[in-house]
């Protein structure tokens, strides 16, 4: 996996806002994610359960790709009885190769799986040249 390295693969803590002393730092979880690679890009697969369109962001900087998925938790009425699961909001960050054409990313979610499609760049792609 050389076009994408992983800078975070652990629980993370969010850095304390200095202009909000007030804030509360938070613990996020790393996503677990599947990486594959084809002949014209990398598909990346990001296991969020919970996350919806609306609680996604994904932030490039540079080559700096970051992920932060917020769980939407539904608040019933019912006692919790037992809970394996924890209710914590998800987020990985990747340093993206030169090669990735980062204009053309594009990314999706599904139930919970986010799906990003990292293209290669024209100028590493393979090609077949003919021959005269």
């Amino acid at each position: 996996m050389k076009a994408m390295t992983k800078t975070e693969d652990r629980p993370v803590r969010e850095e304390q806002q200095q202009q909000q002393p007030q804030q509360v730092n938070r613990l996020y979880l790393s996503p677990r994610v599947n990486i594959t690679e084809t002949k014209e890009g990398y598909l990346l697969e990001a296991e969020m359960p919970g996350v919806n369109r609306s609680g996604l962001e994904i932030l490039l900087e540079a080559s700096e790709l970051t992920i932060v998925g917020k769980r939407h938790i539904e608040s019933g009425q019912a006692n919790l009885v037992y809970q394996e699961s924890a209710p914590r909001d998800f987020r990985r960050v990747f340093v993206l190769d030169p090669t990735i054409d980062t204009p053309k990313i594009e990314a999706k979610i599904d139930n919970g799986l986010l799906t990003l499609h990292l293209p290669k760049a024209e100028r590493v792609q393979p090609r077949k040249i003919t021959v005269t």
